[in-house]
């Protein structure tokens, strides 16, 4: 072999050993490559899992406020739970049978049959009645109260402060008080045993004027009202256009506790109406668990009734819920 030709051979076998990795930067490619494969697995990992929220949280602490969350829910749910019992059974059966299991005849559709044909359908006038109370007052409220608290929340003047107290002053005086007065005021009006008697009062919400000035101060941008201001929008086009949008999770909670407030209030309508036909569902349902003494069947008419009464409430909570969890936070992270 020639000296060219086994310096070529030399050069190649170099090469080849050069380009094969030995033994100690195999390892170092394998763990580097091992951690990357962890490291990405614990980014998908907590990817997957969203942020730690267990900082400063104890096993002991977790317990607690679990075991707190089952007792609040169990005490709003055991109620419900037998009132859909109770409406499955006969008035014998409501007495002499467990009242959280069912009996052994299965009466609901009998039951809720007699509610809704007893009277001549008196039922679905109480249940149209306390529509037109709680969902026509809680819609009138909700916007009474979302204009106000925008305009204390976003308009300068004088006075402001006083006004909002005032307002806010009306949180403390329950219902049962102002009753007595608002009918002696609605007698000397002729309002009086009409729908108006029981409407009226409920388009006011403090509570609600509240929630929406705060919410207001916190989420409507002034920046934004002078933009509009600017392409030529009048106030009460900045308020219908932007400021409602912005402030729908406030104005859905200020909805649903008028309208659970005006469907469940009974000393109002109490006071000002003696005619049967204008009761909401609360007053008509009172009304037959009155007469249960002489008349035992009444029972399954009230069970059936209060099964049916909150019917529109769950609805109402389930459709509006996703504007709480889709809004309530909104703002609150620039």
């Amino acid at each position: 072999m020639s000296p060219r030709a086994s310096g070529s051979a030399t050069s190649a076998t170099s090469a080849s050993v050069a380009e094969q990795p030995t033994d100690t930067e195999s390892i170092v490619t394998a763990g580097q490559g091992r951690r990357r494969g962890e490291g990405r697995a614990a980014a998908r990992r907590s990817a997957n899992s969203g942020p730690d929220r267990s900082a400063g949280r104890s096993r002991a602490s977790t317990i607690i406020v679990t075991a707190v969350l089952v007792v609040v829910a169990l005490y709003f749910l055991i109620p419900v739970y037998w009132v859909v019992v109770a409406a499955t059974k006969t008035t014998g059966d409501l007495f002499g049978t467990f009242g959280f299991w069912f009996a052994p005849t299965f009466a609901l559709w009998d039951n809720l049959g007699q509610v809704l044909t007893y009277g001549d359908g008196i039922f679905l006038r109480w249940l149209g009645n306390s529509v037109l109370y709680a969902g026509v007052g809680a819609l009138i409220a909700t916007y009474f109260a979302a204009a106000g608290g925008y305009a204390l929340a976003k308009y300068e003047f004088r006075g402001r402060n006083a006004v909002f107290g005032t307002i806010l002053g009306g949180v403390l005086v329950p219902g049962t008080a102002t009753a007595l007065p608002l009918f002696l005021l609605f007698s000397q009006m002729g309002l009086a045993n009409t729908y108006w008697s029981v409407l009226l009062p409920s388009l006011v919400s403090p509570f609600g004027l509240f929630l929406c000035r705060i919410y207001a101060q916190a989420t409507v941008d002034t920046s934004l009202m002078e933009a509009a201001r600017l392409d030529g929008a009048s106030e009460l086009r900045i308020f219908h256009t932007l400021g409602l949008r912005i402030l729908t999770p406030a104005l859905v909670t200020v909805f649903l506790f008028q309208l659970v407030g005006i469907w469940n209030n009974y000393f109002l309508p109490l006071v000002m109406l003696s005619d049967v036909d204008k009761f909401p569902v609360t007053l008509g349902l009172n009304n037959w668990l009155s007469q249960t003494d002489r008349l035992p069947e009444f029972y399954q008419l009230t069970t059936g009734g209060v099964l049916l009464s909150i019917i529109p409430l769950v609805i109402a909570m389930v459709v509006l819920q996703r504007f709480w969890r889709g809004g309530l936070t909104e703002g609150s992270v620039k």
